[in-house]
Formats: structure tokens, sequence, C-alpha cells
């Protein structure tokens, strides 16, 4: 099973948008105005990885003229996501699309390329760094964020399971390492690289989760999905796993007097084309 191939669960992602959306809006707080094209010609966004659609509708609320289209290769966050299709309040329009980050070369100039935690599934991503931005307009922007959290108990922990005897022969190669992403220092090198003026920085967020065993549900959300679409042919394989990890991620983030403080780095990038 590949780690790029997971089944996603929308409703589940879901629990906790609130969360989740923070460094998305983080991310645009950074970008710069598009570029001014024809009066005729709203800006053209494309927000790969779009998920389950609640992000890129925000895309609408900073450019209400937008032309917006949501990309993500599962069928299940698509369906969800086309709940934000339609026309905008502001004028724009907002659709949603099957690609493959892997392989999605843009059909059209666009003004802003953004993706949200998604470029961590995407083994070599920055090779398809030189590709996105020759189809940027001039003065145009590539901007994500990825987790930068790969050493965290809430992963190291996971991968421990899946690669103990009785399970590495099922589960070896299903979860992505620290190596899914770069340093900020390599992203910015491979960015300016390519001639845009670029702007590289880390948060580390420390959400308050509440509810019994939090960290559990917030992964079973995100980093979790390879091990349960792994296993989801063995359900007594998959509740044992799922039981061991929840044993471990408790006794490695205990609640406190007001919620389970979860710590979670990510990483940013915002590289804008020459004019």
């Amino acid at each position: 099973m590949s780690a790029t191939a997971p089944t996603w669960d929308p409703a589940q992602y879901l629990r906790h948008a609130g969360h989740r959306a923070r460094p998305f809006t983080d991310l645009l707080a950074r970008v710069p105005d598009l570029p001014a094209g024809p009066p005729a010609r709203p800006p053209r966004i494309a927000d790969l990885g779009c998920g389950p659609g609640n992000v890129t509708a925000l895309l609408a609320g900073r450019w209400p003229t937008a032309r917006i289209t949501g990309l993500d290769n599962s069928p299940q966050m698509l369906e969800r996501a086309r709940e934000h299709a339609g026309p905008t309040p502001g004028g724009g329009h907002i659709d949603f699309a099957h690609a493959d980050a892997r392989t999605w070369t843009p059909a059209e100039p666009y003004d802003l390329i953004v993706s949200n935690a998604t470029l961590q599934w995407v083994p070599g991503h920055v090779d398809r760094f030189a590709d996105w931005i020759a189809h940027l307009t001039p003065g145009g922007t590539l901007a994500f964020q990825v987790p930068g959290n790969f050493d965290a108990p809430s992963h190291r922990l996971m991968r421990d399971l899946a690669h103990s005897p009785r399970r590495r022969d099922r589960l070896a190669g299903t979860l992505r390492h620290d190596d899914a992403v770069l340093t900020p220092e390599a992203y910015l090198a491979h960015l300016t690289g390519l001639g845009c003026t670029t702007d590289v920085w880390e948060t580390t967020y420390v959400h308050l989760l509440t509810g019994e065993d939090p960290v559990l549900d917030w992964v079973k959300g995100t980093g979790l999905r390879p091990v349960l679409t792994a296993l989801d042919d063995d359900p007594e394989a998959r509740d044992a796993f799922v039981e061991e990890y929840r044993t471990a991620l408790r006794e490695a983030y205990p609640p406190g007097p007001h919620g389970t403080p979860f710590p979670f780095r990510r990483v940013f990038a915002v590289a804008t084309k020459e004019a």
C-alpha cells in the first residue's frame, strides 16, 4: 500500500477543521497582491490538494472576483468539496476537478497556485516546482505549507508500531518518514534557484485539543490514513493497531486541566515569479 494513496474520510478530517485551517490563513496573509491582468480577466487560482474544500472557499474572501479551481485525487474529498462550488459573493466562481499533484501540469496560466498540507504526500515534490512556476503569470505566486512534525511522538510512535516484527511485512513502506518534507533552508534554495523572490518560515502551533483521545482523533483524519487503508480488509489487525497506538499516545500527550496540548510544526513557503 502506497503512503500516497490512502482512502480519505472527509468527516473525520473536518472534525478539527478550525485548527487545520489556521495555517492556511497564515499562509495567505503572506501572499502578495496578484498580478493585475486585463479588466475582463479575473484572477485565476488553483488550490492543489483542496481536500473537502473548506479552505478553498477562504480564497474567495481574499480575491472575491477570482476563478478558483480546487484540485484533488480523492473522490471522497471531491464529493464533499463540491458543496462549496458555484458563484461566490464577490462575483467570482469556485469549481473542483480531479488531479494528482505528482503529475498535474496546469493547462492555463495561473496567478496563484496554493497548496495546503498536501505536498508531504508527494514524493519528490520539489521536482514539480519548475513546471508549476513556469505556468504562473509574470508576478504570480506559488504558496504552500507542509507539516514539519515527522519526528514528533505522534508520527514516531506510529512508525514504531508499523515496523514492529509482527507488522513490518504488511506495513513496511506504508508510512512517510522525516524526508517527506524538506528543511526550510532547502525549500528556500530550490525556489530562489528557480528565479523567485521567496519567503520561507516555520511555525510550531500548540493546539489545545479537547475530548477523549484527541490526538488519536486528529491523526485518524490525516497521518494514520495509510495504516487504516492498508488494514481495511483485516478489522481485527486494524483495531489492534489503533488500540496499541491509543495507549502510546495517551502517555506521550497527557491531558492537562483545560485540554490536551498538541505541538505541531509546519513549514511555509511563498515564492513569487519575476514580473
